[in-house]
């Protein structure tokens, strides 16, 4: 938002309310006489308890903030709005019969379970009134407007939604005798505020008490005003989310006044903790909520059947950062491993009707309980990853995910379909306390239940098979992904001490790598492992801190591996020994302390498409790139290559924390290489082995296209050409990267711009 600046904040933010201010009330709120309108923007802020910000934009002078103190709660929203209309009786003015009041008031709950009313008198937030009734700790309050009157919606962990209904108290209003008790009025609660040298009184009573969630309500919103016929209209509808994992849409009904149920949406099943917010859409067809872990859950309301909420497909993504990506061979998909302890592939997804090729979220192959690592391709439909546990564990697709991957991506299944496909599970699930994904075939998930016995007994109402297979032809939703889209494991892998760190997979398929968490030699050592036994092979041991990265050669002859140790590490695979079944690697070439150009960590290394050379960065800012590796692989397995330096030193600018290297390559045959760095940039080069001018900088993304915390890994799809796309294979290329801001993002790349 332009004018603004930074907030000097500290902490966490509970709750914020932006609101576009009329010109009476932007010249009350911010100084100069030349105001004609601004916006007001208050946070809860639990630095401090109670401390609430009204910062000013700067157009409108210097920048500054008001602070607002509540005694003893900490602050969980807050919601901002002017006083209604004063109905002065005519006094003021002959032809209007209203006052119009330009005074904001504020209302803050918070954790004391009380709401509190500030109205602004003299350029200052002055403290009104106090609303008691909840129970528990307020979550949420919202203002609205509505025939004149303020409706205050309020909601708490005591599961209750409150609205509250504020009205100005006519001056021509006849006094009531306080001796009536015969009649029945709802209390009323009153305070007093001077605008101008006019004393108004308002009064504050309790419209409906709402029940109808099972758990804390985290937020209640109002459907957005709209214009018609020249007017505002304010419709008294009402949205509100809960830990329950639902939403419900509340009115008042026509005749009775009294606020009824009109929608209930949710979800169900999954290990998830409900939603907490939710929001309208200005014409009130869609609604969306988000859930604890960060899901976003929207439903529309079907055009052909009244009452009837349709779940839709919406964007979805990691909750933490995202450590680790990889394409699948043949660059149809991508999968990602995250802090957020899961394991997820996103696929193009493309439909007959449109042109357009939207990204989503397809399965959720891994539910972990470990925060996710590292991850490597093992073949089309298999992966291995690692955590933050020392056991690896290997994934292969079932046959439900490949059908409906098939229909998404509009691939057909005879170039999808594997030679064992007959034997491939259903699905997979997750028995009670377990972390292993248990395969399903088809004869345990379609195992028909007796009527009779369908609620009689614990273990039928309490199945042990959560897994449903279903045939999709859009991307799934949440409560789908998570318990329909998981792969079965097939294998766990035993061999490391500590925090699996890094794997890789060659380009065969035949043999992966692996590395754990180091501090000392013994544990730094990568091992070897069979991809057709699942055997360990063989062990390797150089480094003396932890192997941040490992990589294969193009041509499998090398095994590439950078440590904390700020050595690299080059290793050979030995050909042609009589009776070898297992292939065997042997110390090639490395750096030590007085041969290694990079004096911090190496965080990452790739290799370019020719597997001649190969690429290092470092948190030292520095790129280099390294060979000939082809011309010392004759060299004799008892003698140690040298190799060096083939570029110049290329300073980034920032610490490198990824490294890629296309494998296709510029028009006149250059290498392209992407860099990422700690603070989110990612930059593009064309290296050529000459002796000067070898680094060529193509470009460097945009604020908008980078990341806005470090870059973690880059990819680059192993085929020319877009996913999704056909016809166009030979002028695109397409970069996937993830980082520590929760984000993937997939580029496509104009190759004849380099």
């Amino acid at each position: 938002m332009d004018g603004w600046r930074g907030l000097p904040i500290t902490g966490a933010i509970t709750g914020c309310v932006l609101k576009e201010l009329g010109k009476e009330m932007a010249s009350s709120y911010f100084s100069g006489n030349e105001m004609q309108a601004g916006l007001a923007l208050a946070l809860a802020v639990p630095e401090i308890p109670g401390l609430l910000r009204l910062p000013r934009p700067e157009p409108y002078g210097p920048f500054s903030s008001s602070h607002l103190s509540v005694q003893n709660p900490w602050l969980t929203g807050c919601s901002l709005l002017t006083l209604s209309p004063v109905n002065t009786g005519g006094r003021d003015t002959d032809t209007m019969p209203y006052r119009l009041s330009s005074l904001p008031i504020l209302a803050c709950g918070g954790d004391d379970s009380r709401i509190h009313l500030y109205v602004q008198q003299n350029r200052q937030f002055q403290k009104t009134h106090v609303l008691h009734g909840h129970e528990d700790w307020l979550r949420g309050v919202e203002w609205a407007i509505s025939g004149g009157n303020l409706f205050l919606a309020s909601c708490a962990q005591d599961c209750l939604i409150r609205i509250w209904k504020i009205f100005a108290k006519s001056t021509a209003e006849p006094s009531r005798m306080e001796d009536e008790e015969d009649s029945i009025k709802l209390k009323e609660s009153m305070f007093t505020v001077t605008e101008e040298g006019f004393k108004t009184t308002y009064a504050v009573t309790l419209e409906s008490v709402l029940a109808g969630h099972e758990s804390s309500v985290s937020a209640v919103h109002w459907q957005p005003p709209f214009l018609k016929d020249g007017a505002i209209v304010q419709p008294m509808s009402l949205l509100s989310a809960s830990m329950d994992k639902t939403m419900i849409l509340w009115e008042p009904d026509e005749e009775s006044g009294v606020w009824l149920e009109q929608v209930r949406v949710g979800e169900v099943g999954g290990n998830t903790l409900g939603f907490f917010g939710c929001q309208f859409s200005p014409d009130k067809s869609v609604i969306l909520a988000h859930a604890f872990h960060g899901a976003l859950h929207m439903w529309s309301q079907n055009p052909n059947k009244q009452g009837e909420w349709i779940p839709m497909v919406v964007i979805s993504g990691h909750f933490n950062s995202v450590q680790g990506l990889r394409w699948d061979p043949d660059g149809n998909f991508i999968i990602t491993v995250g802090s957020d302890q899961t394991t997820r592939l996103f696929a193009p997804w493309t439909r007959k009707s449109q042109a357009q090729v939207t990204w989503h979220e397809i399965a959720r192959p891994q539910i972990h309980g470990y925060d996710m690592q590292c991850i490597a391709m093992t073949g089309r439909f298999q992966f291995v990853s690692g955590a933050d546990e020392k056991v690896l564990r290997v994934f292969a697709a079932p046959k439900n995910f490949i059908e409906n991957f098939s229909n998404i991506s509009g691939i057909p299944m005879e170039k999808l379909r594997l030679s064992d496909g007959t034997n491939l599970p259903e699905g997979a699930t997750v028995p009670a306390l377990g972390l292993s994904n248990k395969a399903v075939f088809q004869e345990l998930s379609a195992q028909p239940v007796q009527e009779d016995d369908k609620f009689n007994s614990v273990s039928n109402q309490y199945s042990r098979l959560y897994f449903q297979p279903l045939t999709l032809t859009e991307p799934p939703t949440e409560d789908h992904l998570l318990q329909n889209t998981l792969w079965p494991e097939v294998q766990k892998l035993y061999g490391h001490g500590y925090e699996i760190f890094s794997v890789a997979c060659n380009q065969a398929g035949t043999v992966m790598a692996s590395a754990c968490k180091a501090s000392k030699k013994e544990h730094a050592s990568i091992i070897l492992w069979s991809s057709s036994s699942w055997k360990q092979i063989q062990t390797l041991s150089f480094h003396n801190l932890t192997v941040t990265q490992l990589a294969f050669s193009p041509d499998d002859k090398f095994l590439l591996a950078v440590s904390r140790d700020r050595n690299w590490s080059l290793w050979k695979q030995r050909v042609g020994i009589p009776g070898q079944t297992e292939p065997e690697f042997i110390l090639h070439a490395h750096t030590d302390k007085n041969t290694s150009v990079h004096s911090r960590i190496i965080w990452s290394c790739d290799w370019t498409p020719d597997s001649r050379y190969f690429i290092t960065g470092s948190r030292d800012k520095k790129v280099i790139v390294w060979g000939d590796c082809q011309s010392t692989c004759n060299n004799e397995d008892n003698i140690l290559a040298t190799i060096k330096p083939s570029s110049s030193l290329l300073d980034s600018g920032d610490s490198v924390t990824a490294v890629s290297v296309s494998r296709v390559l510029a028009h006149d045959g250059s290498y392209i290489i992407a860099i990422g760095l700690e603070c989110g940039k990612i930059q593009l080069y064309i290296w050529k082995h000459r002796d000067l001018n070898d680094w060529t900088k193509c470009f460097e993304m945009n604020r908008s296209c980078s990341h806005t915390l470090a870059v973690k890994q880059l990819c680059w799809r192993g085929l020319p050409g877009r996913a999704g796309h056909e016809g166009d294979k030979d002028e695109w290329l397409q970069l996937a990267s993830c980082g520590a801001d929760h984000c993937v993002k997939i580029f496509d790349i104009y190759k004849s711009a380099l």
